[in-house]
């Protein structure tokens, strides 16, 4: 498998999601807009859960509707992201290897995000990332060299800004969603906050 790059509105809206919820595990799915090929260009992600992570006809619901979305939009599903309750514990759940082996099996080249809790201070230098890979039917540790985040003290700073000024709240997660229906889980009020934030630094998303 070859190198992995993070975009801007992904690593942000991983960041904010964590941030909404800073007691609880959350999760979500890592899409593509890119076409099959080469590096897997994470370009947006879906926010999941933030209670009952390994609840599967909620999980099972939210993919099913994600798929569709996908569809209409020309993405797909390249991954799966998750923050555990306790910060300083960054290793994959059986819930989390459960999702991750379901999107490998319709993507082969499907990666498992965890973020680490411990590390997502502003003052942090590198990206509170850890990534695996699916090897050989196991998740491995991903070559940390292979892995882009272009830009990534302007995309720190963003993260960093948006959540100073509250705009996490306007984050939704699909627990969100099934509480208000009325409520967007693809999350444009806040892609559209944060390409107009990182258009001078980074030109696009």
């Amino acid at each position: 498998m070859g190198e992995v790059e993070l975009s801007c509105r992904a690593y942000v809206k991983m960041y904010l999601h964590s941030c909404l919820f800073p007691r609880c595990s959350i999760n979500g799915l890592l899409l593509s807009s890119s076409s099959a090929g080469g590096a897997v260009c994470v370009t947006d992600c879906v926010p999941l859960l933030h209670s009952h992570l390994p609840l599967a006809p909620i999980t099972q619901l939210a993919l099913t509707q994600v798929d569709v979305w996908c569809a209409q939009t020309q993405q797909r599903i390249v991954g799966y992201y998750q923050a555990n309750a306790c910060a300083s514990d960054c290793s994959p759940t059986p819930c989390a290897l459960k999702i991750a082996d379901k999107i490998a099996e319709q993507f082969e080249s499907a990666v498992l995000l965890m973020l680490d809790g411990s590390k997502m201070s502003p003052d942090d230098r590198v990206p509170p990332i850890v990534m695996y890979e699916r090897r050989d039917s196991k998740w491995v540790l991903k070559d940390k060299h292979t892995i882009m985040l272009r830009q990534w003290e302007e995309t720190q700073a963003i993260a960093s800004q948006m959540l100073e000024s509250g705009d996490h709240a306007l984050l939704v997660d699909f627990d969100g969603h099934l509480d208000d229906i009325t409520k967007d889980w693809t999350n444009q009020t806040l892609n559209a906050k944060i390409a107009e934030l990182s258009s001078p630094a980074n030109g696009n998303i």
